[in-house]
């Protein structure tokens, strides 16, 4: 009797069971010399929702590579975390009147119940928390060699501040001028500090991007960001004899600028304007203190700015040029100031247009081809009469108009100015970074304590090593206070302290970390968790690290990434890690979406109130009204985020897995869809009634020897090269060729459910057991392929009449060309398209084609 229903519920709960009882996935303290495998997943944030689908594709991934390296005897560490520091905890807290520590440690306890209720092969026993003291110990500590490096530092500056969170926000957590977490306009506002010295190691940053097996999209994200910029400081001049220094990537140009532009909040500002012009620049620097770097960058559709009323003097050609300030020139990049070459800078053309200022050409495509299309003359306001430009070339040509640089490319000309200004001494070449420093302190609760200490008589003294960690205090108000202090300045038995130099009184530092400070070393904590006199063993990293292979969401590609690669720099001069960067290969999954479902009022209905017709439709369950179907983001308020505790109950955990990778490939986004796992979950039932309902034994014997070789070459190669969606295409061709067979044969099952165990581990543990195996499947060794069983003995043909195709036919593979073009006029078929033609040519392309031109 066939058994259609898989057990999976007890099936999973045994195994997991005997899974951990046996330590079968504990990674052993020291890895073999070159059998090491370290995979790791970006370790997740544990929201008050849980998981949903999406979550789990990148941990399925991981768990499938893992499964499949161990197979193939390498030692494999694979640990899962807890990011559980940060706003969204605190925020909760905040609503519900919950403690973050309360919040944080049901979260986790769901989380984890959750991820273990998938099969995954973790090494549980080094999960980490950021929130334990254990931990953010030595999270602090690293800080301290921030500090003693001189790359962290106090300043009171202008920040990006959200106003719903009440926080200061660092450049990367603004998105299109708004607060990244939570949508709300990002305001400026001035306060006290903390800064890490990022700017340091951008050129490292850049330039070690090299030899990194990371998606190219990450890797010009991070360049884009860190923006390395080659060319020259120049030296300009006030009439009244100040220096002005400004950063061009295109020195050749200097004989075309026409006027200069100075950040608003540039300190030559007020010495330069006029009195004409005082109100109306004071008003301009009023308005821009307020808006962010996006908002006066990439955000500002149109340019403004105010004419201070003073001139400079462009040291190449000895002109005066107008000084403008305009809020799209910033004074944390670069100088702060810049020259405006509008016939060769988009951004400096629009400015110039505006306000009717000089165009002056100075590079043309090439020798006699001027770049320029001119319109009639103008004049405008009486300030510039001239030819009306229709935009700038910024392309590379030959120099015009620029004196010594006459004729030259632009290349040589950029050389040649640079040589120019170096020996008259009016600049110098220079390599410039977009990347600011980090804004690392937070004005809330739930953070790690930044350690050091306010002393009136030391000033900012570091907390002692011995002494750390500074814990958190356990306090009941934790809301923000909006002043710009934390709420951990109210806390005064905890704020007064002792200065650790000097014995006198002292201050805690009472703004807190950001939550990226936990997950930018926690793959080092992975590797020796429990170590209580040190953050790492040296040895141990020295033998586990890199981490072989990351993988987690495209949205990290600056954030994370750029802060874990400049905390992994700065130990590496330390001495304290071995190499150069922390990630060797890194991988993201695609964003998983879902269907949402939307009634003629446009009104979202979940899931459960969804049915399907006959017709592929979907219908309200109760009213029987056809439903609009879309893909969009899971969202709660579109009522189509799918929790997996509802698929693992109606489907298990195996299909749940199976589903995630069969979806698609892995890192493009693609919609769930709870109709198409059922196709999964037949696939499993299908392996379960081969094996499961065996009427006989298997067969002894070499089975189906070529199509085996071909399935392991293929799904080894496709796991490698994360094709996870092939993998399993290829082994649903398989079990299909097995269950053709009368008496499948024991070599055959055995290999197929080797093959599938990293894919559905729980089913076939449990299938392993029937065919009467004692050992874990999990154990078994990878199977091999034999390359002279991948030939083929024969081979399918097609055949075209005059370029239509005719007919196909199967011959031996070694069939020489006559012999394959006497097969193909001997096809019926073949006979009916020639019937009174004349063959004229014939082509036979081997193992592929017959072509028959005819007349």
């Amino acid at each position: 009797m066939k058994i259609e229903h898989i057990p999976f519920s007890e099936i999973e709960k045994k195994w997991q069971e005997r899974w951990e009882s046996s330590g079968a996935f504990r990674a052993p303290r020291l890895p073999r010399a070159g059998r090491k495998f370290y995979c790791l997943d970006m370790f997740p944030y544990p929201s008050a929702a849980g998981l949903h689908v999406g979550h789990p594709e990148g941990y399925t991934a991981t768990d499938i590579l893992c499964r499949y390296k161990r197979m193939r005897d390498f030692d494999v560490l694979h640990p899962m975390g807890w990011d559980a520091f940060g706003l969204p905890a605190e925020n909760f807290a905040i609503a519900t009147g919950t403690h973050p520590a309360k919040v944080t440690q049901d979260n986790v306890d769901n989380f984890r119940r959750q991820i273990k209720s998938l099969g995954f092969s973790y090494d549980w026993d080094r999960e980490v928390d950021t929130t334990d003291p254990r931990y953010y110990k030595w999270t602090q500590w690293i800080f301290l060699q921030l500090f003693k490096k001189g790359l962290a530092y106090e300043s009171t500056a202008p920040i990006n501040w959200c106003p719903k969170d009440q926080t200061g926000l660092a450049n990367e957590e603004v998105f299109n001028g708004a607060c990244e977490r939570c949508g709300t306009k990002v305001e400026r506002k001035l306060i006290r500090q903390w800064v890490l010295k990022i700017t340091a190691y951008a050129d490292r940053l850049e330039s070690d991007l090299e030899g990194l097996d990371w998606p190219e999209s990450t890797l010009s994200m991070q360049r884009h960001w860190i923006g390395r910029s080659e060319g020259a400081e120049v030296s300009f001049r006030s009439a009244a004899g100040d220096e002005i220094k400004v950063f061009t990537t295109r020195p050749d140009t200097l004989f075309g600028a026409t006027y200069m532009v100075l950040a608003p909040e540039h300190p030559l500002v007020a010495k330069l304007t006029t009195p004409a012009q005082k109100a109306a620049v004071d008003s301009y620097v009023a308005a821009a203190k307020n808006k962010s770097d996006l908002e006066r960058t990439e955000l500002q559709k149109e340019k403004t700015g105010v004419f201070t009323g003073g001139t400079a003097l462009n040291p190449v050609n000895g002109k005066q040029i107008p000084v403008y300030i305009a809020d799209y020139v910033l004074g944390s990049y670069g100088t702060g100031a810049i020259m405006a070459v509008p016939a060769h800078d988009e951004r400096d053309f629009e400015f110039a247009h505006k306000f009717s200022l000089p165009i002056n050409p100075v590079v043309d495509i090439s020798p006699g081809q001027p770049s320029w299309i001119m319109e009639a003359p103008s004049s405008e306001n009486g300030i510039f009469s001239g030819p009306v430009y229709r935009k700038a070339f910024t392309g590379d040509g030959v120099a015009v108009n620029s004196d010594f640089l006459n004729g030259l490319s632009t290349p040589e000309a950029k050389k040649t100015m640079i040589a120019w200004l170096e020996e008259k001494k009016l600049g110098t070449k220079r390599v410039n970074y977009k990347l600011r420093d980090w804004l690392f302190s937070r004005q809330r609760y739930w953070g790690e304590p930044i350690p050091v200490v306010h002393c009136t008589a030391c000033g900012i003294v570091p907390v002692p090593e011995d002494q750390l960690p500074v814990r958190l205090p356990d306090v009941q108000d934790y809301k923000p206070t909006g002043t710009g202090e934390s709420p951990l300045a109210n806390v005064a038995d905890w704020v007064n302290t002792k200065c650790p130099q000097c014995g006198g009184p002292a201050k805690r530092e009472t703004n807190t970390m950001p939550q990226w400070a936990g997950s930018c070393w926690y793959y080092l904590r992975f590797i020796d968790p429990k170590n209580t006199a040190a953050a790492w063993d040296k040895t141990l990293e020295n033998a586990w690290g890199p981490v072989d292979c990351y993988v987690g969401g495209a949205e990290h590609a600056v954030l994370h990434l750029l802060y874990a690669r400049f905390w992994h720099k700065v130990l590496f001069d330390l001495g304290f890690v071995h190499t150069k960067e922390p990630f060797a290969k890194l991988r993201h999954q695609g964003m998983i979406l879902s269907y949402s479902h939307r009634d003629a009022m446009g009104v979202y209905h979940g899931y459960e109130d969804v049915e399907y017709d006959e017709q592929g439709r979907a219908v309200h369950a109760k009213t029987g009204e056809v439903l609009s179907a879309q893909v969009e983001k899971m969202s709660k308020s579109k009522k189509n985020v799918v929790n997996p505790d509802v698929v693992l109950k109606r489907y298990g955990a195996d299909a749940f897995r199976l589903y995630e990778m069969f979806m698609g490939p892995f890192e493009q986004a693609k919609p769930w869809d709870m109709r198409s796992i059922e196709g999964v979950s037949r696939f499993l039932r299908k392996v379960w009634t081969l094996i499961a309902d065996l009427e006989s034994a298997p067969a002894a014997g070499d089975g189906l020897v070529v199509a085996r070789h071909k399935t392991v070459k293929k799904v080894t190669e496709d796991l490698e090269a994360f094709g996870f969606n092939t993998c399993l295409s290829t082994l649903m061709e398989y079990r299909n060729a097995i269950g053709d067979e009368k008496i499948p044969s024991k070599i055959d099952l055995k290999t197929l459910l080797i093959l599938l165990n990293p894919f559905a581990p729980h089913l076939t543990e449990e299938l392993w057991e029937n065919l009467g195996h004692k050992d874990l499947l999990c154990r078994q060794s990878w199977p091999t392929w034999d390359a002279k069983y991948l030939i083929d003995a024969t081979v399918e043909y097609a055949v075209q009449v005059n370029g239509k195709l005719r007919a196909t036919f199967i011959i031996a593979a070694d069939a020489d060309a006559e012999a394959v073009k006497a097969a193909a006029l001997v096809d019926s078929k073949v006979k009916m398209a020639l019937d009174g033609k004349q063959i004229v040519k014939s082509i036979v392309v081997p193992k592929k084609l017959v072509n028959l031109v005819v007349k």
